[in-house]
Formats: structure tokens, C-alpha cells, sequence
């Protein structure tokens, strides 16, 4: 199976996400990371997949994030386990690696929350975007 590439998304860094000294909160990457992984999960079309947790969240932090930077947020499959899918968000300004996200999403029953198996199509389709 071909490997599929992921959209780049943008963001520019709002007065909002931003320190007294300047640079982005580091919660503010961990939300754009969050948000990446949401939009990347939008061109799934299937409406019959589990619930999902988040179970793990972690950022590497590489340089600090000014007001008004343009960053690309690049979102890939870092693992696909049993039960469990994580991505990885690579964030670059002007080229620049800038921080790395890990989120690791395990798949729930949507009544009782119990982990499940991750169904073989879902499987399939992170596939494509495996790193």
C-alpha cells in the first residue's frame, strides 16, 4: 500500500498563546497539536469508529515560538497498536524544527468506555500515514 502524505496545516501564533516574555505558552503547543490531530482525523469518512481517549500527550521542545510566527504543523502516525493509535506533530517555522507532539489516542466502546480492539479498516487507513 502507498503511503499517503498528510495536509500541512498553518497556524500563526496570536497575542493570546503568548508569555510576558514573548515566546508561546508551552500548553499552546500541546492545543495546536490537539488541533492538527482533529483536522487530520477529518478526511477519515467512516462514521462507525470507536470512541477515542487520549492516554498520553508529550512535547519536545526544539525554539521558542514568537508572536505572529507562521508554523506548519505536520501530522503523521508515529505507532498503530491493538487497542491504541498515536500521532506525531511535527512543528517547523521557515523550515526550523520547533517542537514535536506525541499524542496516543486508545480506542473505547462508546457506552461503557472499555478499551477495544482497533477495527482492521481503521487500522488500514492509518496505515497510510505510518512515519
Amino acid at each position: 500500500m502507498a503511503k499517503e502524505s498528510s495536509k500541512v496545516q498553518e497556524f500563526r501564533v496570536p497575542f493570546r498563546d503568548v508569555d510576558m516574555n514573548g515566546e508561546m505558552f508551552r500548553a499552546a503547543y500541546v492545543v495546536r497539536a490537539e488541533e492538527a490531530v482533529t483536522e487530520f482525523w477529518r478526511r477519515r469518512k467512516a462514521k462507525d469508529d470507536p470512541f477515542f481517549n487520549v492516554a498520553k500527550v508529550s512535547c519536545t521542545f526544539h525554539a521558542p515560538l514568537k508572536l505572529a510566527d507562521l508554523v506548519q504543523a505536520h501530522v503523521a502516525v508515529s505507532k498503530i497498536g491493538g487497542k491504541s493509535a498515536g500521532f506525531i506533530v511535527h512543528m517547523t517555522r521557515d523550515g526550523e524544527a520547533v517542537a514535536e507532539a506525541e499524542l496516543v489516542w486508545i480506542a473505547c466502546d462508546a457506552k461503557t468506555r472499555d478499551p477495544i480492539a482497533l477495527p482492521e479498516d481503521l487500522r488500514d487507513w492509518l496505515y497510510q500515514f505510518l512515519d
